[in-house]
C-alpha cells in the first residue's frame, strides 16, 4: 500500500476483478486483463498462432476518479454474501462489489473525504490561525479642568477634609499646569 493510500481492497468492477486504492484526493483501480474464452478457443484452433500474433492479455486498464468529482456514495445488498458500493459522479456510476464489512469501510472513508472531514485532510487543509488583532489603543487621558478641580479642593477644605496648607499646595500645582 502506498504511503498516502488510505484504504486498499479487492473488488469486482464491471465484471472484472480490480485492485482499488483510495487516496485523500482520488479513487484509483486497475483491472488485469485476462484471456477471453473466445480468444482461448481461437488460439487452440490456430495452434497458438493467433495468440502469438495478438498477445495473450486483453482488456485490463486503470481508472481514476477525483474525490471532488464524487456526488454520492451508497451501499446495497448484492446477492447472498456481497454488497455493492455505488460511487456516483455527475456523469458516471461505478459499482464495486465487496463484503458487507468492506462496503461500510469504503463508504465511510469516501463520505468523510467528500465532506472534507477525513483526518488526512485536516493537517493539509487547516489554515494557520490568524494572529490576534492588536489591542485597541487606550483612549487619550482626558485632563480634568483645573478650575473644576480647584473648586472641589475648596469644598474638601471647607468640609474639614483637607487643611489650608494642603489646599494651597494643590491649587498651586493645578495652576502651574495651565
Amino acid at each position: 500500500m502506498n504511503d498516502n493510500c488510505l484504504h486498499e481492497f479487492e473488488s469486482h468492477i464491471a465484471g472484472k476483478n480490480a485492485r482499488v486504492q483510495i487516496y485523500p484526493d482520488r479513487i484509483e483501480w486497475g483491472q488485469a486483463g485476462r484471456v477471453s474464452m473466445g480468444k482461448a478457443a481461437l488460439g487452440a484452433a490456430t495452434f497458438g498462432a493467433s495468440l502469438a500474433a495478438t498477445g495473450v492479455r486483453s482488456g485490463g486498464g486503470t481508472e481514476m476518479i477525483p474525490v471532488k468529482a464524487l456526488t454520492s456514495v451508497t451501499t446495497e445488498k448484492d446477492g447472498l454474501r456481497n454488497y455493492k458500493v455505488k460511487v456516483i459522479t455527475s456523469g458516471n456510476t461505478v459499482d464495486m462489489r465487496v463484503s458487507k464489512a468492506e462496503a461500510q469501510i469504503v463508504k465511510d472513508t469516501l463520505t468523510r473525504l467528500m465532506l472534507g472531514s477525513h483526518e488526512s485532510q485536516q493537517e493539509a487543509s487547516a489554515p494557520p490561525a490568524p494572529p490576534a488583532p492588536p489591542a485597541p489603543p487606550a483612549p487619550p487621558a482626558v485632563e480634568p479642568d483645573p478650575i473644576e478641580q480647584i473648586k472641589k479642593l475648596g469644598e474638601l477644605r471647607d468640609a474639614g477634609l483637607m487643611s489650608e496648607d494642603e489646599f494651597v499646595e494643590k491649587r498651586t500645582e493645578l495652576l502651574g499646569r495651565m
